[in-house]
C-alpha cells in the first residue's frame, strides 16, 4: 500500500512490532519452561505462573494506532494486552517482572499478565473480563471531556467482545455524549476456542457501530502502514471534537487462546494461510521497498531480541514481594461491621 510516510516513521513502527513479537515469544517460553528462540536459557523452569494470552501476529494494530498517542492519552486493553502496553510506552523490563510475579513489576507482581497497568504512560490496564475495558474507556473519555482536556482515550477489544452487553452500552454512551474515544476492534477471528463468525449475527463490529451513528473504518490489520494511516485520520477527527470513531482491524491470532493451548481445534490450512500475511514480514518488505538497508533492519531486530533477553535476566533475578504485601492494595469491606 503506497502511503506517504517518512523512513523514520516506518522504522519506528517496525521497532515497535519486533519488540512486541520478541516479548511475546520470550514470555511464551517462560510460561512453559525451556529455551527461547533467542537462546535465553530457562533451565526447564516455568518462570511465569499461569497461561498467557499472546498477541503474536497482531502487532501491526497496536503499533499503528499507538504511534499517534501521547502519554496524556488514555488506553484500555484486554486479556491479550502485552502488545498494547508496550506500544503505549510501558517499560519492558518492568512488564517482564510483572509476568514473573516479582516485586519490581508494575503492580508489585500482583497483577500478572492480564492486569498490567502503567498510569505514567496512560495505560489504564489490561482486563481479564471480555468487554470490560469498553465502559472503563468510556468513563475515562467522559472525564477527559468534562475536564476539557485535549487528550483522548483508545479502547482495544476483540471481536468476541461485540457480542457482550458492554459493547452496545459503551458505544451508545460515547455517541450520545460525543466522547473523545477511539474504539479499536482487533478482529482476530477467534473467541477463545470458537470461531467468531458463526456466533455473530449481521456484519460485525463495523455494522453495529454504524447503526449507532459512529463512523467505522475497516482496515487490513496486518498492514501496519494501513493501520497507521487510518488511525491518524480517525484520531485527528476525535481530537477536533467530532466524537467517537471505530477502527475495525482485521487480523489473525496465530497462537492458541493461551500459551499452553496447541489450538488443535483450528484448521491447519487456515493457520498456514494466515502466516502468509504475517505483519512483521510485510513491514520488513515495506522497509526494503522504501530503501532501508538490510543491515539497518537487522539491527532493529537484534536490538529488540537483546532487550528482551536482558529483561528476562532482570526478571529472573528480581526479588519476590514481601509476604506482608499480600495485605496491601486490598479493598476494605468495613472491618466486619456488616456481620
Amino acid at each position: 500500500m503506497g502511503i506517504d510516510m517518512s523512513e523514520r516513521a516506518r522504522r519506528e513502527l517496525y521497532r515497535t512490532m519486533v519488540r512486541i513479537r520478541a516479548f511475546e515469544n520470550a514470555a511464551e517460553v517462560a510460561s512453559q519452561g525451556g529455551v527461547s528462540a533467542y537462546g535465553q536459557e530457562a533451565s526447564g523452569a516455568v518462570r511465569v505462573r499461569g497461561p498467557l494470552h499472546l498477541s503474536t501476529g497482531q502487532e501491526a494494530v497496536p503499533a499503528g494506532v499507538c504511534a499517534h498517542l501521547t502519554a496524556a492519552d488514555y488506553l484500555t486493553s484486554t486479556h491479550r494486552g502485552h502488545g498494547h502496553t508496550l506500544a503505549k510506552g510501558a517499560d519492558l523490563p518492568r512488564m517482564m517482572c510483572e509476568l514473573f510475579g516479582k516485586a519490581s513489576g508494575f503492580n508489585g507482581g500482583k497483577g500478572g499478565s492480564m492486569h498490567i497497568a502503567d498510569f505514567s504512560v496512560g495505560m489504564l490496564g489490561a482486563n481479564g473480563v471480555v468487554a470490560a475495558g469498553l465502559p472503563i474507556a468510556v468513563g475515562a473519555a467522559h472525564a477527559q471531556k468534562l475536564l476539557k482536556k485535549q487528550a483522548i482515550t483508545v479502547c482495544f477489544f476483540g471481536d468476541g467482545a461485540i457480542n457482550r452487553g458492554p459493547f452496545l452500552e459503551s458505544l451508545n454512551w460515547a455517541r450520545v455524549y460525543r466522547l473523545p474515544v477511539l474504539f479499536v476492534c482487533e478482529d482476530n477471528r477467534w473467541s477463545a476456542t470458537t470461531a467468531s463468525a458463526p456466533m455473530t449475527g449481521g456484519e460485525g463490529a463495523s455494522a453495529r457501530a454504524t447503526a449507532l451513528g459512529i463512523e467505522a473504518t475497516p482496515v487490513d490489520g496486518n498492514d501496519v502502514e494501513a493501520v497507521y494511516a487510518a488511525a491518524e485520520r480517525l484520531i485527528r477527527e476525535i481530537r477536533a471534537g467530532e466524537g467517537p470513531r471505530l477502527l475495525h482491524a482485521l487480523t489473525y491470532r496465530v497462537k492458541g487462546h493461551v500459551s499452553v493451548d496447541p489450538a488443535a481445534y483450528r484448521d491447519p490450512a487456515e493457520l498456514a494461510a494466515a502466516l502468509e500475511t504475517d505483519p512483521i514480514a510485510r513491514a520488513r518488505a515495506q522497509l526494503l521497498q522504501s530503501g532501508v538497508a538490510v543491515e539497518t533492519i537487522d539491527e532493529i531486530e537484534n536490538h529488540a531480541h537483546a532487550e528482551v533477553e536482558a529483561a528476562l535476566a532482570t526478571a529472573a533475578a528480581a526479588p519476590w514481594p514481601d509476604p506482608a504485601a499480600a495485605y496491601t492494595d486490598v479493598q476494605t469491606t468495613g472491618a466486619g461491621q456488616w456481620t
